[in-house]
């Protein structure tokens, strides 16, 4: 299941108890509808998962879609992650402050990829 545009897209895998959403691309003004609705339109499970390692920025409109499906997803009881951003959303994470709210995790393919290029 996916969003798609030309400069943005998002994928979504539902497990049983993880819904994991990959957003490819740039979420900006000009995509943050695309990448919101992705969220939104997640089935309800504990954890929503955001893979954010094909992300190359996020914008603060990005930044805002996220707080915003924190706060839904928390109010029934499930836990927004993001997980691999890219070094670039990395620090709009720290800079906005949203590490601290969020938790912000390496996903097991990511420590597979540093093993694997530092070998």
């Amino acid at each position: 299941m996916g969003h798609t545009g030309d400069r943005f897209h998002v994928t979504t895998d539902v497990h049983d108890h993880v819904v994991e959403l990959r957003p490819v691309g740039e979420i900006d003004i000009a995509t943050v509808a695309a990448f919101r609705a992705a969220l939104w339109a997640a089935p309800a499970r504990p954890v929503l998962r955001v893979d954010l390692s094909g992300v190359r920025l996020l914008s603060a409109a990005g930044v805002r879609a996220l707080v915003a499906t924190h706060l839904r997803v928390r109010a029934r009881g499930g836990e927004l992650v993001l997980v691999d951003p890219d070094p670039v959303v990395a620090r709009v994470l720290r800079v906005t402050g949203l590490q601290r709210v969020l938790p912000v995790r390496r996903s097991d393919r990511s420590r597979e990829l540093v093993t694997c290029a530092a070998a």
